[in-house]
Formats: structure tokens, C-alpha cells, sequence
């Protein structure tokens, strides 16, 4: 069976600069490739070539400034061959794809609230849910969503949790782990600190501005603690706006150590949670289900999180992580670290329960299993072969699109 996977248009895969959902095609695509004939349709990055096959799936890279070049040359270069066409996180995508490829089968990924109306009008949201075969979910809080608005969605919508490759990072019990805590510590000045992680993207929805006024009470009973904020403004590179100043500023007014690290490429990042002896979340918005918590689980620290949006789901409050709910108030995160620092080994048992959890229930195996279980149902079709990239550039049309859906494509996470 012939599939093509269409990724957002902002960030390429592999995930060189980041993003949430070219890490999922992209852990996914060992496994699924195996079973069957992929090709993956996404943004192009300098680095990498605008097309190539490797490890069996090929690639399609598309050079485009705007979401409406993006997708309009996605349509030019896809062909009649496919079975299926996925894609991920733009329904109002389906639509359109659909008017050329009428025979062919689709269906959806979705990691955000795409279907509200904001980002999605009413009439193509019904068309959308019509045409696909399924629509998977990365939580259940963005399935309810859809269910809501769209009660006809109902037997479509698969909830189907991310994953971490729990290989790929050390629990800072393992002898790899203590040993590469100590190297990270001395190469940031942490040395015999007791280190608060935060993994984000800085935005005021992200709560790092809650986390740095948290901090600053924690150092007042816990001197030896220390901050570690690993993220930037945006994917891929570090740019200063507003927030990001005001962030630095609160941290000036902490009387301890913080660090900020900046975009950090994604291959790095496994190893940097050993730094971390609490993980803290702290999202002030309807978080689909931020991914950075399967990080902290595959890495074995005590997390603390928001129930905001699907964040809880996947936690047991006091089992494998702790849930706040009192989410901004920054004396709520305050107690909650003060606890973990003052009580060790409750947190070692956090961490144990938290990495017992993503190595039981959020392998990437498990989530090739269920993203396209819906297929056994379709049929292949004949196969093909009429490859050919768009060389159409910007022009003012484009650049009117890029105004009228920049509200629409901000949630990609």
C-alpha cells in the first residue's frame, strides 16, 4: 500500500530544527515503512536535499515562503498513486487535496484544536470529516474537542499517545546517566546544585514566567537549587522578542543560579535531561498534550505538570508525576518543587514510575501499531510512477494567503 504522509509547512523532517510533529513522522517512519510504501511531503531546510530516499521512504522537500505556496506545490508534485494520503494537523487541507485526488483515500492527524473555528470554517470542518477515512488524536482532551463541535466525528476519532524511544536517554540512576549529570553540571557551572528542568518554548502560554517567579521562593528554602531552562523563541534558531526579555529580566531578579540555554537541536536533547533532577511543566494554555512529557518519563525524573488541556492524561497523580491544578499560581509550583527537594526519595520513585510508564504504554512501536490500524480496511491500488517538483515562486497571491491564514497555522507544536 502506497501512503503519503503531508507534514506541516513550517518545520522539515527529520526534525533538525525541532517540532513535535516531524519528531512523531519521523520515529515512526522505521516502523511503518516497513509494512508500507511511504513518502514523506514537507518543508525544505538548506541541509537537506529536496528529494531523496533513505532507509526506504522517500522524501519530498518543498521550497515555499507561505502555507498557501506550500501546500499548492504539495498539490503539484503528489500524484493519482497513492492509497492514502495522511496528513497531519491541517484539515483544511483534505478539502483542497481532495478536489484533485477524488478516488483517493485520506485521513488525519491531528496534535492541536484544528477544528475550531478560528482555524477551520464550519462548512469545510464537515467537508473535512466527510472525506477522511479516521482522524487519530494525540489526546483525548483534542478528540472530546472535535466531538463537541462536531458530534458526527465520533466513530472517525482514534486517540492514538505520542511516544519516546526510552533508548535514547539514561535515568539518572544508570551509570551513564550519573556520569553524564556530573559532566553536564560542570560544563554549566551546576556543580553540587540541585537542578529544576524546564523544556519549553518560550511563550507566555508555555509558563516559564511562572516557573522563574516558582524558582525564585524555592531558593529561599532550598539555596543549593538551581534553574535550567532549555528553549528559545521559535524552532531552530534563537530570537529575542518581548517575552524572552522579560523572562531573562525575572531571572536577574533571582538570587541563584539560572540558566538559559537557547534552541538546543533536537539529537542533543535526550542527554541534557540528565542535568534535571525535577522536570516542571508549566502550561498555562489548553495544552493538546505537550510531548516534552514523554521526555521527562523516557529520562526518569519526577515530573510536576498542569492540568491543562490532555497534559494529565497520561500521568496518576502521586504516582508517576504530580498534577497542579492551582496552574497560575506560581506558590503552587513552589511547594510542589520544595517537596520533591525535601523528600528524595519520593522523588526517585516518581522518577522510577514515571519511566516504567513510557517504557510500558509509549513505545513508538505502539504508536505505528495504532496510527494506521483503520488501513486493514483499504484496499491498494495499482501503482504508478509520475514524480515531479513544483518550481512555482511566491507571488502577491501567495502573499495574501500568508496574511489571511497566519491566525490559522500558530498552533504547531
Amino acid at each position: 500500500m502506497k501512503i503519503a504522509l503531508i507534514c506541516t509547512e513550517k518545520l522539515p523532517v527529520p526534525p533538525i530544527a525541532g517540532g513535535a510533529v516531524q519528531l512523531y513522522i519521523s520515529e515512526i517512519l522505521p516502523y511503518i515503512s516497513k509494512d508500507y510504501d511511504i513518502t514523506v511531503y514537507c518543508k525544505s531546510h538548506p541541509s537537506l536535499a529536496n528529494e531523496e530516499t533513505v532507509d526506504n521512504v522517500r522524501y519530498v522537500r518543498i521550497p515555499a515562503k507561505t502555507p498557501f505556496s506550500y501546500i499548492t506545490k504539495v498539490k503539484d508534485v503528489l500524484d493519482n498513486n497513492f492509497d492514502l494520503i495522511h496528513v497531519f494537523n491541517r484539515p483544511r487541507w483534505v478539502p483542497e487535496l481532495s478536489e484533485s485526488f477524488p478516488n483517493t483515500k485520506f485521513s488525519l492527524s491531528l496534535h492541536n484544536e484544528m477544528f475550531n473555528t478560528d482555524k477551520i470554517p464550519e462548512d469545510k470542518a464537515i467537508e473535512c470529516i466527510n472525506r477522511v477515512e479516521f482522524i487519530n488524536t494525540v489526546s483525548k482532551f483534542i478528540a472530546d474537542g472535535i466531538k463537541n463541535l462536531y458530534p458526527q466525528a465520533q466513530n472517525k476519532l482514534n486517540v492514538v499517545y505520542s511516544g519516546v524511544n526510552t533508548q535514547k536517554y539514561s535515568t539518572n540512576w544508570s551509570p551513564t546517566g550519573i556520569a553524564n549529570k556530573l559532566m553536564l553540571k560542570d560544563k554549566y557551572g551546576l556543580k553540587d546544585k540541585k537542578v529544576i528542568l524546564h523544556v519549553t518554548r518560550l511563550s507566555p502560554k508555555k509558563g516559564t514566567h511562572i516557573v522563574l517567579a516558582a524558582t525564585k521562593k524555592v531558593m529561599e528554602k532550598h539555596p543549593d537549587a538551581a534553574l535550567f531552562i532549555v528553549g528559545s523563541k521559535w524552532y531552530g534558531k534563537n530570537e529575542d522578542d518581548e517575552y524572552t526579555m522579560y523572562c531573562r529580566n525575572l531571572s536577574n531578579e533571582i538570587d541563584g543560579k539560572v540558566v538559559f540555554t537557547g534552541f538546543i537541536p533536537p539529537y542533543e536533547i535526550p542527554s541534557l535531561y540528565n542535568i534535571g533532577d525535577i522536570f516542571v511543566c508549566a502550561s498555562q494554555w489548553k495544552e493538546p498534550l505537550a510531548r516534552v512529557h514523554y521526555e521527562a518519563m523516557g529520562a526518569g525524573l519526577p515530573i510536576i505538570t498542569t492540568d491543562r488541556g490532555g497534559n494529565a492524561e497520561i500521568f496518576e497523580h502521586n504516582v508517576n508525576g504530580l498534577i497542579i491544578k492551582d496552574y497560575k499560581n506560581p506558590d503552587s509550583f513552589t511547594d510542589n518543587i520544595n517537596f520533591l527537594l525535601s523528600n528524595p526519595q519520593i522523588a526517585l520513585e516518581l522518577g522510577k514510575n514515571a519511566r516504567k510508564t513510557a517504557c510500558d504504554k509509549y513505545t513508538w512501536q505502539r504508536v505505528a501499531d495504532e496510527v494506521f490500524a483503520p488501513l486493514k480496511s483499504i484496499s491498494p491500488r495499482p501503482v504508478q510512477n509520475n514524480y515531479k517538483l513544483s518550481e512555482t515562486s511566491t507571488n502577491d497571491q501567495e502573499i495574501k494567503e500568508l496574511n489571511d491564514t497566519d491566525n490559522f497555522f500558530s498552533s504547531d507544536f
